[in-house]
């Protein structure tokens, strides 16, 4: 597994896959697409730009098998304070999640937070996404009774179909 920092001519790619991981739909769908909640875009590229931008010590990786090779996956880990790494954006192309590549891209990236003196990582997942919480939770990401509100009236991250969304953190310590 090739884990490298995202370049600006991976952003088109990045996007697209985010896309197609979270929401897509039909035979191509993942199986933990948020569509049946949250319909239109996860991403776009102005709204990667601005999040980047504002989160300057984050890292966006992109996994690849080899160097060349085709956009597989991404990652993106903020370092925090007292060695709390934040992880979001975890991505695998949907017709490529029966390999597993999931759960190795997320050991990767606790392997690249540890590295950097990281001791525990935090992520927020939608509250009804049932089946990936427990997907973390097998991993050993426990709920901390943290939520986190859903940002209603900014669709630039979708259109909620339900108005009973929010994050809940989920954290496990590397």
């Amino acid at each position: 597994m090739l884990l490298h920092s995202a370049v600006e001519a991976d952003y088109a790619g990045i996007v697209e896959l985010a896309n197609l991981a979270f929401r897509g739909t039909g035979a191509d769908a993942s199986w933990n697409s948020e569509a049946v909640f949250i319909e239109g875009q996860r991403l776009d590229e102005s709204l990667l730009r601005e999040n980047l931008a504002a989160k300057s010590e984050a890292q966006l990786l992109t996994y690849r098998d080899d160097h060349d090779g085709p956009l597989l996956g991404t990652v993106l880990l903020e370092e925090r304070s007292g060695g709390v790494w934040y992880l979001g954006l975890l991505t695998i192309r949907p017709d490529l999640q029966k390999r597993q590549l999931g759960r190795s891209l997320l050991a990767a990236a606790e392997d690249f937070a540890r590295a950097r003196g990281g001791r525990r990582i935090r992520i927020a997942v939608v509250n009804v996404r049932d089946t990936l919480i427990a997907w973390y939770q097998r991993r050993g990401y426990r709920l901390t009774g943290e939520t986190q509100p859903f940002p209603y009236g900014d669709e630039r991250f979708g259109r909620p179909l339900r108005d009973d969304l929010d994050f809940v953190v989920l954290e496990k310590d590397i």
